[in-house]
């Protein structure tokens, strides 16, 4: 055996090491300036710890905090730092999970009493002197009966919880200083290499995830290289709290959550619900000048059609009652209704493709502890879709999707957005043979269309591979949005046959989705891209009408009534405050304009001009006004479907 192993490069290069070489020592052959800035490697696609020997010629790659597994270990090991720091000051306190996740970290504890900000700040200040000490992170191999007795000392129930799971006869604890932690690792060298350390609030959160399970103290934190990395990552935090869609839909009146009604149900107000009808309808309009007809399927399906289509056996989070001795199931997608109805007539190959639209309101059992404001409920509209097509016409239709998401995305002011493909996960239904087809399918519309794609392991829905398409917002979050699904599994499940031109029945494709994804997520994003600034054309109110004093009412009525005869979302400020004030509520309302008429517009037939973001614009006709701002009350035409 050679004492000499090849360790092959992302960019292939070829690099000679002695065998038992560590990964640091390797990272200092490739460069000291690599080697200072690294977190982690990865061995045959294995994330490891800079101190791993490589005995075996390996595909190597270095990790710094500029890489996605860089900062996932980089927060990780933060995690344990900060445990360590709350186990100094809380002796008490019970650590359970502490992992990475996007933007930073947490860790969970119990704790006799929630942390409070002043808890936080001796926290941090703990963190940074563990951080100074530069101790060293170890991993040992323990066999599980030692530690269990490890954490037993500990009176830590939560750590045997998880040892207990482990299938394994052996477990890795992670060590710095004198605290150690069950953990797969890998984390940096030493806390040293921490650097910039913030934790930022404190929420309550069940062991794992369960409403019957204690309700435990989650300390949210992140940490930075540098300190201008972190003052970004916190501006980006306050940029991100003033968008914040509730916040947004208080202020504006949009829509509200009532707890003793249920939760994550939405009540929208007449103005959140105006803003969610423009969408719709613009969305229902490109659909049906894209070829699509309008379904309308019940919200309760017998249970029976639920275990056809795999949803019952899948564990899909249904809700479930009984009528007559039946049951049913409360719909959490429209796929089968859609079915249903393809199934009513004999269909010929020449039918195809048949694309069937619905604006369908669906339900699904959303623990409590992930409810969100728009973005996560328990029900919600889907801007649903299902084309039935024959396997010739799959790409042609996959293709047209794409562009139809493009054109929607465009249309309500997304620029960016990132495709992802979205590969069997392990719950799923089908043979191995149809999910490659399906797969393949899906590859060749985006290779097609000169689209660039992550592949996202796993990720698919349990029918069929899927097309993800997130969208990039204002401050570079991106954001779940249109989905395409190729499905070959629910054809055969149900039977569905057309007549080719073989005289033949064969099965047809089956393409499931959505061109904005949820309407209420949609909204939750749409308020936080904008800001609540919405663009004319699809803000509820489009003009404000601001009377001067009361003798100047009725030629404000005069006007907000050209204006609605003009298709214009008017109203009419009717408070006996100063104008003052009445700017300033205009302006918090976030009206796209605001006309002021007083005596003087009143004897001249004029209006003055106000804008949102430019202030007073001065005098002009009523007439006038109409006609500059008449196009901006329309959608963007670049993005609406061409009818021949």
């Amino acid at each position: 055996m050679s004492d000499q192993i090849t360790l092959t490069l992302p960019d292939g290069t070829p690099l000679e090491v002695p065998r038992g070489t560590t990964a640091l020592e390797a990272a200092e052959k490739i460069g000291s300036r690599l080697a200072k800035a690294a977190v982690a490697a990865g061995v045959d696609g294995k994330i490891v710890d800079l101190s791993a020997p490589i005995s075996e010629d390996a595909k190597f790659a270095v990790y710094t905090f500029d890489s996605e597994e860089g900062k996932h270990v980089y927060w990780h090991s933060a995690s344990h730092i900060m445990a360590d720091a709350v186990m100094q000051l809380f002796p008490d306190a019970k650590p359970t999970i502490g992992p990475s996740i996007e933007d930073g970290f947490y860790y969970d504890f119990e704790v006799s009493q929630a942390f409070t900000e002043d808890d936080l700040r001796a926290i941090e200040e703990k963190m940074q002197e563990i951080i100074k000490a530069d101790e060293a992170f170890s991993c040992t191999v323990e066999e599980k009966p030692e530690a269990e007795k490890l954490f037993e000392q500990k009176q830590n129930r939560y750590k045997l919880e998880l040892i207990d799971e482990i299938e394994d006869e052996s477990v890795s604890l992670y060590q710095h200083g004198e605290f150690v932690d069950l953990c797969r690792g890998p984390h940096v060298p030493s806390t040293g290499r921490i650097k910039h350390v913030k934790l930022l609030s404190v929420a309550g959160a069940y062991w794992r995830g369960s409403e019957a399970n204690v309700m435990l103290s989650r300390i949210y934190g992140t940490a930075y290289p540098s300190k201008e990395q972190l003052e970004e990552h916190l501006h980006l935090i306050e940029e991100a709290k003033r968008r914040d869609h509730r916040k947004i839909g208080r202020e504006l009146d949009l829509f509200s959550f009532h707890e003793e009604a249920g939760a994550g149900l939405v009540y929208y107000h007449p103005k959140g619900a105006m803003l969610r009808h423009l969408i719709t309808e613009f969305a229902t309009s490109e659909h049906i000048r894209r070829g699509y007809e309008i379904v309308r399927t019940p919200h309760l399906i017998k249970s029976d059609i639920w275990m056809t289509s795999g949803h019952a056996q899948q564990g899909y989070p249904m809700y479930y009652t009984e009528v007559e001795g039946q049951s049913y199931g409360i719909k959490p997608m429209n796929c089968p209704g859609h079915i249903l109805v393809y199934k009513q007539h004999t269909r010929s190959y020449r039918d195809l493709p048949i694309r069937y639209f619905e604006l369908g309101t669906v339900y699904r059992h959303e623990k409590s502890g992930v409810l969100h404001g728009l973005l996560r409920v328990r029900g919600f509209t889907q801007d649903d879709a299902h084309i039935f097509c024959r396997m010739d016409q799959l790409t042609d239709e996959i293709t047209g999707v794409l562009r139809f998401a493009d054109d929607m995305l465009h249309a309500f002011g997304f620029e960016e957005y990132e495709v992802f493909l979205s590969t069997r996960p392990e719950k799923s239904i089908g043979a191995d043979r149809v999910w490659e087809e399906a797969t393949e399918a899906l590859k060749g519309a985006l290779e097609a269309n000169g689209l660039t794609w992550e592949i996202d392991e796993g990720g698919g829905a349990f029918y069929g591979p899927k097309i993800d398409i997130k969208m990039k917002d204002a401050i570079g979050r991106l954001w779940q949005g249109p989905t395409i699904q190729c499905d070959f599994n629910m054809p055969e499940r149900f039977d569905m046959t057309y007549v080719g031109e073989d005289g033949q029945e064969h099965r047809p494709a089956m393409v499931h989705r959505v061109v904005l994804a949820g309407i209420e997520r949609f909204m939750g994003v749409f308020i936080e891209q904008c800001a609540g600034e919405f663009p004319m054309w699809v803000a509820p109110v489009q003009v404000k009408v601001l009377p001067i004093n009361d003798r100047n009412f009725d030629y404000a009525q005069e006007v907000a009534h050209r204006l609605r005869c003009e298709d214009m979302r008017v109203e009419v400020d009717t408070e006996s405050g100063t104008l003052g004030n009445k700017i300033r509520q205009g302006e918090m309302e976030k009206v796209p304009y605001m006309l002021i008429v007083g005596d003087k517009e009143q004897e001249a037939g004029k209006v003055a001009v106000r804008k949102r973001g430019e202030g007073d614009l001065g005098q002009t006709d009523l007439a006038e006004f109409i006609e500059q701002v008449l196009p901006e009350t329309k959608p963007d035409a670049r993005y609406c479907a061409v009818v021949q």
